[in-house]
């Protein structure tokens, strides 16, 4: 037994822990830089809460490394079951702010349940996918959406959360191509997705709320209404604009602390890092979200079975997906969607399941070897 822990520690992923934990120390820095106290008297303290939930979030990390992560497809339909059942919670008893109902209260403790759904999700979808054999079918698919991405899908519509309903249905669309699909199905979908965009995107746009449309609008048009509802992409290209090559310098930015700059700490934290780090920063910064990505696809190659290979895809995809969207929000070629950027937005639950993302990925290229057996 001490020789197998021997062995896990000398395997241990230690470019995927450090650059998560990299990563989230930047956050940090640029939460504090970004929500900093002007005042005397304001004392926001978001810094503080997110070095806490670092600390849980690392200590989750490890503790999920260290058990075999064949165990998660054993429990998958409990945890599923469970996810479920919270997220229908959060439509009767569930905290609501800025115009969704997203979050419960448990006591002075309060997390958002759907942060936690996509990972139980990506647990799930893999321990089916694992059961068929070969290439997946047309009728395969369509039963297996219908039956596992279709409930949570319309109750995170409901709350609503365009942002994580998109991500579900991204990681769903991307384990089945990493599953491997029947050409003829592959066709289908492409052209009855172009077919039905008229018709789908009228029932999308009139399911949406109000702030969600003008949302889209301003993503269209930002100069429609420059200081309304275009006013988020707005400032977010200005703060990115000011920190030119080299940026104005840790602590030097002023669309994030001086409150020009919305949401600066959660959705548009990347915007307040630009400013402050300018061109050369971002691309340091994009540089290490590419190799986590790059990272996370080695390590599903190298998984020692599919299981671990779907599980390594589905988190890697939820990560570049996270990762492309919220900059895309922050730069203006993508919709507002209220997206966070992975390690380094606001966010105990976000963080929290992020690190606990990330020590699957690590258990699962861990344990790449056959001695693991």
């Amino acid at each position: 037994m001490l020789n197998v822990d021997r062995r896990l520690i000398k395997n241990f992923d230690k470019v995927t822990f450090f650059l998560v934990v990299l990563l989230s120390v930047i956050g940090i820095m640029t939460i504090y830089s970004a929500t900093r106290p002007l005042l005397p008297t304001d004392q926001p303290g978001y810094h503080i809460k997110q070095i806490y939930w670092l600390l849980i979030g690392i200590a989750a990390l490890l503790l999920v490394v260290s058990f075999d992560y064949i165990w998660l497809s054993r429990f998958a339909y409990p945890l599923y079951a469970v996810g479920v059942v919270l997220l229908l919670s959060v439509l009767i008893m569930g905290k609501t702010g800025m115009g969704a109902q997203r979050w419960l209260n448990i006591g002075r403790f309060s997390f958002q349940p759907s942060e936690l759904f996509r990972l139980i999700f990506i647990i799930l979808i893999s321990r089916h996918f694992i059961a068929i054999q070969g290439k997946m079918g047309l009728i395969t698919i369509v039963k297996f959406f219908l039956a596992f991405a279709c409930i949570p899908l319309v109750i995170l519509l409901k709350q609503p959360d365009l942002g994580t309903s998109v991500i579900i249905l991204i990681i769903f669309l991307s384990l089945s191509l990493a599953k491997g699909l029947q050409k003829k199905v592959i066709s289908l979908f492409i052209i009855l997705g172009i077919i039905s965009i008229p018709f789908l995107g009228n029932i999308f746009w009139e399911g949406l709320k109000d702030y969600q449309k003008n949302r889209l609008v301003a993503f269209m048009e930002p100069e429609v209404d420059p200081a309304g509802i275009g006013y988020h992409i707005n400032q977010s290209k200005v703060a990115i604009g000011a920190g030119e090559f080299f940026g104005k310098g840790y602590l030097k930015g002023t669309q994030g602390p001086f409150r020009f700059l919305p949401e600066k700490h959660t959705d548009f934290i990347f915007a307040v890092f630009a400013e402050e780090w300018g061109f050369i920063g971002s691309l340091l910064l994009l540089l290490m979200y590419l190799i986590l990505i790059l990272r996370g696809l080695d390590t599903a190659l190298k998984a020692k079975d599919e299981f671990g290979k779907l599980l390594a895809s589905g988190v890697t995809f939820m990560f570049a997906t996270y990762f492309f969207i919220n900059v895309g929000m922050t730069l203006g070629i993508m919709p507002v969607v209220g997206i966070p950027l992975p390690f380094m937005s606001y966010g105990g639950t976000a963080l929290l399941s992020n690190f606990i993302a990330a020590g699957v990925l690590i258990n699962v290229r861990t344990r790449r070897f056959e001695l693991f057996y």
